[in-house]
């Protein structure tokens, strides 16, 4: 099973439980209250998914039988629940992936491990056994592409959730077999290795291939490496530290022959009695086989990075007890950078906060003069209206006093015209303007 398979969305059904999304303190107290198939239900899953989310979680659960032998009275121990470990998932959402603002957050402090290593036995098991990143990467990385529009040419697998690798084919066995010694020798010091979990939204950074970089670059340089899904990182105490294990290029002459470029060293001019050689050369950056290891810090707001490189003749692996006593080190001044970023995007946080609420209140005093303005200017409207229409009442109430004094013919022609001014300048009364006046608040409510 891997692990993006408890990603993959199930249709719920009916009767849905209420929470979104589950801690996995949560889920242990369900799966010891109830069979698993009415959580199952209340949830819209199935219990075999259900079961598979408990495994992903460490939430051990009953066996087969436990809720059959506790009706016959029969009472088994309760395991407990094993403590959550650096990046592992404490959380399941019923909806699929979990996100940022789904999850509680507290204001949790990285802590550095206690000294102290594993047991001996342990660390003789693990050391002839293959790290879990490792097992199966090296098919998965032969199954996929390779990059384009670049030399070297880079593995890019189909699969995003693998170990961070970025080497070419002819490089991948020995960069597996580095990780994977690497890998071990950190987890015999009490440090898990592990692909980050969603909910910690670490970011990986961006990788330098070159052996020997430019100070400045020349231009916009373009990059197609794979890149996978969340980065590979190691967990010394709580601090999470990436890791990316690169195969170095080196720039040379080349010449292009036959659709592929080769290293000019090693050209062979062919023999020819007539004819030209149709080639040309240039410089392009080839695989060296040789490896590096970045280390960097994967949160937000922080910058810190380390590299080992292959020197020519030797080999990285004997370079791990000094990664290994690097990455502890780098763990304090990566904690530190984290908490000193915390300060600063707290402080960030209350200046947009100010910043917010000035504008909020510039909004609401532009908004309060705009509708004073308005609701004044239809004020002073109305009561001109009806001052002309006072105007109007009188003219046309002595033009119907002066109609008495006129023979009945011409009265009565008369008075259908006053009828008709009357309905044309008919626009209510003053009450009636006054109801369809808004008072300043009416309009900032509206």
């Amino acid at each position: 099973m891997h692990s993006t398979d408890l990603n993959t969305a199930v249709p719920a059904g009916t009767g849905v439980a209420d929470e979104k999304v589950v801690t996995r303190e949560k889920l242990y107290e369900l799966v010891w209250s109830e069979p698993m198939l009415k959580i199952a239900a209340r949830y819209g899953v199935s219990s075999s998914y259900l079961a598979r989310v408990c495994t992903r979680l460490r939430v051990p659960r009953p066996a087969r039988g436990y809720w059959a032998k506790l009706a016959a009275g029969l009472h088994s121990k309760i395991p407990e629940l094993p403590e959550s470990r650096p990046g592992e998932d404490r959380f399941w959402n019923r909806d699929g992936y979990v996100t940022a603002t789904d999850l509680p957050q507290p204001l949790v402090a990285l802590e550095l491990p206690r000294r102290g290593r594993r047991g001996k036995a342990e660390v003789r098991r693990q050391r002839h056994s293959q790290h879990s990143l490792v097992r199966g990467a090296r098919e998965l990385f032969e199954s996929g592409r390779v990059s384009s529009y670049s030399h070297p040419q880079y593995l890019k697998p189909a699969k995003k959730l693998l170990l961070d690798l970025a080497v070419t084919k002819a490089g991948l066995d020995h960069a597996l077999a580095f990780a994977n010694q690497l890998f071990l020798e950190l987890e015999e010091h009490g440090h898990r290795v592990a692909i980050a979990p969603r909910e910690q939204r670490l970011r990986r950074a961006a990788i330098e291939e070159r052996e020997n970089p430019p100070k400045r670059e020349n231009g916009y340089r373009h990059q197609s490496f794979w890149s996978p899904l969340r980065c590979t990182v190691v967990y010394v105490g709580t601090v999470a530290i990436g890791l990316t294990v690169i195969e170095m290029s080196e720039s040379a002459l080349a010449r292009y022959v036959n659709g592929d470029y080769v290293r000019e060293s090693e050209y062979d001019v062919p023999k020819r009695r007539y004819g030209v050689d149709h080639s040309w050369t240039t410089t392009i950056d080839f695989a060296t086989g040789r490896l590096c290891l970045q280390a960097y810090s994967p949160y937000s707001g922080t910058t810190w990075v380390r590299v080992w490189k292959e020197a020519k003749g030797a080999k990285l692996t004997k370079l791990i007890p000094a990664i290994v006593d690097g990455l502890k080190q780098g763990a304090e001044e990566i904690a530190l950078l984290v908490a000193e970023a915390g300060v600063h995007a707290e402080a960030r946080r209350r200046e947009w906060e100010i910043e917010r609420r000035r504008q909020f209140e510039e909004e609401a005093a532009r908004r309060a003069a705009k509708a004073l303005e308005e609701s004044k200017a239809d004020l002073l409207r109305f009561i001109a209206r009806w001052a002309e229409q006072r105007n109007i009442d009188r003219f046309l109430s002595e033009v119907e006093a002066d109609l008495s004094k006129l023979d009945p013919a011409t009265r009565e022609q008369l008075s259908e015209r006053l009828r008709a001014a009357r309905k044309l300048f008919d626009e209510g009364s003053a009450l009636d303007h006054l109801k369809n006046w808004k008072t300043p608040q009416e309009r900032l409510t509206n």
